[in-house]
């Protein structure tokens, strides 16, 4: 499934790549692309977190009303859940589409002359096998990547062959080379750049988050109170465990990006570029969503 994906995602890099012919350049306009594709979904995602939060009170009711009569409690969070007109599992439609997208693009990222190129297995192969031949080291892990670096030499050795000019793609990006992969260049601090980068957006981005949810949540009263008795609903140790829940769910929320860094540190910098604009345009994205949404 994510090869295909893959597949797809290839046509709109190419198409990029060739209007201006720079590898870095192609993925920038290609995670904008991405970003305006998804943006009703965003905006889906960004009215249902709101919503959610406006509901915590409702549900903290019915959970200490229906404490020991779970079949109950269920019963009547789904009527909460149909009366507002929301879904228990609207949230797993964004984490299958981040997945997919993650893996779909490392996948492109790792193979970028199969999905991108769309040169033939078998004419990729033969390149790699001719590099092995000559005594080159060609990693298990990204062969196309060395067949980028190694086009050149390719070409002399190839000077009929029509697939060869496909290898020269333009890699530099600012003086940053996106073939390199970290774990396979330690001794040069240039790889580094673009992930340290990655990480620091994923901390502004986690922490906007947090940020909003907090204060979406201080806008309400810790107490829920009856409007008619004037009698608590809810005390406050209860609150207290919602809390402990919505803290829970916060960790949740550093898993992705913990996962992405791990995989932008054994992937090539094209990779930790696209995860790195994505996240920028995220920002952005939140901040003016967050406005519209609130007038």
């Amino acid at each position: 499934m994510f090869q295909f994906f893959a597949n797809i995602f290839g046509y709109l890099l190419q198409l990029l790549y060739m209007l201006v012919n720079n590898y870095g350049l192609a993925i920038i306009l290609f995670t904008v692309a991405i970003k305006l594709i998804l943006l009703p979904l965003s905006i889906k995602q960004q009215k249902t977190m709101k919503k959610s939060t406006e509901l915590q009170e409702k549900m903290k009711v019915i959970q200490f009303k229906y404490k020991n009569n779970p079949e109950k409690m269920n019963q009547e969070m789904m009527n909460l859940y149909k009366t507002e007109n929301m879904s228990p599992f609207s949230g797993c439609l964004t984490a299958i589409i981040q997945i997919i997208l993650l893996l779909s693009i490392f996948y492109l990222v790792r193979s970028p002359l199969t999905f991108m190129e769309k040169i033939p297995q078998e004419d990729i192969n033969r390149y790699v096998v001719q590099l092995q031949e000559e005594g080159k080291q060609v990693s298990q892990a990204y062969p196309e990547i060395d067949l980028i670096r190694e086009y050149n030499w390719l070409k002399e050795k190839n000077p009929d062959d029509e697939n060869i000019e496909k290898l020269n793609l333009q890699m530099n990006f600012f003086g940053l080379d996106l073939s390199k992969v970290p774990q396979q260049n330690m001794t040069d601090y240039t790889v580094y750049i673009i992930p340290v980068l990655y990480i620091l957006s994923s901390f502004i981005s986690i922490r906007m988050t947090t940020a909003m949810q907090q204060k979406q949540q201080k806008e309400k009263k810790n107490v829920t109170i009856d409007g008619e008795t004037g009698k608590e609903l809810v005390p406050q140790e209860e609150n207290n465990e919602m809390d402990a829940v919505m803290q829970t769910n916060k960790m949740m929320s550093w898993m992705m990006p913990i996962m992405s860094i791990s995989i932008a540190f054994i992937a090539p910098l094209g990779l930790a570029l696209y995860w790195l604009m994505s996240n920028i345009l995220m920002i952005i994205e939140r901040l003016v969503l967050n406005k519209l949404i609130k007038a």
